[in-house]
Formats: structure tokens, sequence, C-alpha cells
């Protein structure tokens, strides 16, 4: 489908906005630029959003990936994103503005969960940037997300392939590997800037 000039000036705004708060706060954003469509859509289809009841979404940034989830979860789903940038919590509302979007670190996901009457979740997305955590809180973040998972319950991230290189990458990987039952990784999107693949991390 051809889109539009209006869509496109959009996400030129969203892109700016993105930019920006990476100059200014480069440790909380890990990313130049918002994820591409075809990583969102890779993402989405794989955690297949329609079979489930709750979904989490963490650091949304400006809202590519929530937008991807609010046209594919099941209209009952439980879903609400925690987002710590304030200036990205209300460019995901403006972009998403029937989604539910808490300025909260990731480490809240339970008290939230609570505050919708859930026990747990099914899926929980991630846009965080993990190699920009020391390992401690890499090791927090990732036992938040297990704890608050269902049984079968499974976990989404992408991980941009430059950044292989570097040792928060290897050690977040063994991390994922200790924590998770099961791990697995996707294709590689060669278009996204800069290329990037979905981990998936499942909970037996």
């Amino acid at each position: 489908m051809k889109r539009t000039n209006s869509e496109n000036i959009t996400d030129l705004e969203h892109s700016i906005k993105f930019v920006t708060q990476f100059i200014t706060h480069p440790t909380k954003t890990g990313a130049i630029l918002p994820s591409s469509n075809k990583l969102c859509e890779l993402m989405t289809d794989i955690a297949e959003l329609n079979k489930v009841s709750t979904v989490i979404e963490f650091g949304p940034g400006t809202g590519v990936i929530t937008e991807k989830v609010m046209q594919k979860k099941a209209p009952d789903t439980t879903f609400f994103a925690l987002e710590i940038n304030e200036a990205f919590v209300e460019a995901t509302k403006t972009r998403c503005p029937d989604a539910i979007v808490y300025q909260s670190p990731a480490q809240n996901a339970r008290k939230h969960l609570e505050m919708h009457g859930e026990s747990g979740c099914d899926r929980i997305l991630s846009s965080l940037p993990w190699l920009t955590f020391d390992g401690d809180t890499q090791q927090e973040l990732i036992d938040t997300i297990y704890d608050v998972l269902h049984p079968g319950g499974k976990f989404f991230t992408y991980a941009y392939v430059p950044g292989l290189i570097f040792p928060a990458a290897w050690r977040f990987r063994k991390k994922l590997n200790a924590r998770f039952d099961k791990v697995t990784q996707s294709k590689i999107i060669w278009s996204n800037v800069p290329p990037a693949f979905v981990y998936q991390g499942e909970k037996a």
C-alpha cells in the first residue's frame, strides 16, 4: 500500500524526535533511529499477539512497535506500555491515542499488571537499550520479565548486528540463556539501520 504524504511527514517528525532524544539521553535511548517497519512487523508477527490475553511493551520510544501491537492484538487483550522518557511517552500517545502508556520503569511491570487485575502476562516486547545497561541492571530486568510471564509466556527484544562485538551483548545473551528455558533468534533484517534481529525467550 502506498504511503500518504502525511504519513511520511509523521514518520519524519518521529525520527527527528528520536534523534533528539538520542543526543540528549544516549544511554537511555540506545539507538539513533526508530526501528524500521520490517523489524516492527517481524517482532509483532512472531509474537502471535492475536492468540494471547495480556501483552506489555517495554520502552516504546516513539510508538512504532506500539502501533503494530494495537493493530494485531485481539480486541479484548490487556495491553500497556512502560516508558521512562517523558518525551517518548507523549510521542507514543500521539501516535497511538488508544494505547495505555505509563511513564514508569520496566521494573514496575507487576504493579501495573495488578492495576489491570492481571496476575501475569503472556507476551513482553522490548526495545530497551540492553547494551547501555550494566550487568546488574540487565539481570534485574531479565528477572522482572521472567517473573511476570505466565508459564508458556514469551519475551521478545531485538539486537543490532554491529553491537554483537561488544562484551555487553555477550553478557546479555548469556543472561538470557541462563534465565529462559529456550532462547532463539530470528532472521536478520538487513534493511534496518543498523541491521537487527529478534531474540525470543520462552518460559516453560
